[in-house]
């Protein structure tokens, strides 16, 4: 697999991480109550600094030479 192909991967996961954070919010805000809610929240901003520092890498590694 080329290295190019390996960052796409990479960033399309780290896009699927940003999805389930705003899907976790949303429940966390307006469907759950109490320490779910709580949990949940914190899961979602974890996905969400997961996902920023992810495409902050593949951005900043710069292009591919092929």
């Amino acid at each position: 697999m080329s290295e190019g192909l390996m960052k796409m991967w990479i960033a399309l996961t780290a896009m699927a991480f940003m999805f389930i954070a705003v899907f976790s919010i949303y429940l966390s805000r307006f469907k759950l109550k109490g320490f779910l809610k709580s949990i949940t929240a914190v899961i979602a901003y974890f996905f969400m600094i997961l996902a920023g520092i992810i495409i902050f890498f593949v951005v900043f590694s710069g292009p591919t030479s092929e």
